[in-house]
């Protein structure tokens, strides 16, 4: 099988359960794997026979926007719509940095991996 990487998603986002994340928000990282067959598309060279990077991000984007307390629901609901847009995935992981969480210590980031 083949995988396909769109990592380093930068987002702004209001997700948390304290309400200053909701109100302020704070910046995200997302990093997406996508297992699939592309070798039809690379054999073709054709884009519309493959899962295109630029709708990856669109769906981290639009989840992204849609906030929640936990990243962990976040994280579902992008594997959900990949898998809704591209039911040739055979398997996705997403992983969903929050920078500086607002937690005691000096935390650089903390992460949630799904894969389904």
């Amino acid at each position: 099988m083949n995988c396909i990487q769109v990592h380093g998603i930068r987002s702004h986002a209001f997700h948390g359960c304290l309400k200053e994340e909701t109100e302020i928000g704070g910046n995200f990282i997302t990093n997406i794997d996508v297992i699939c067959n592309f070798k039809n598309a690379a054999e073709k060279d054709d884009l519309s026979t493959t899962i295109d990077y630029v709708d990856i991000k669109n769906i981290v984007e639009v989840e992204m926007k849609n906030t929640s307390k936990l990243i962990e629901t976040v994280a579902y609901r992008i594997i959900d719509s990949l898998k809704s847009k591209y039911p040739e995935i055979l398997k996705c992981k997403v992983q969903i940095q929050k920078i500086n969480p607002p937690i005691d210590g000096d935390v650089k980031y903390v992460a949630v991996i799904v894969e389904e």
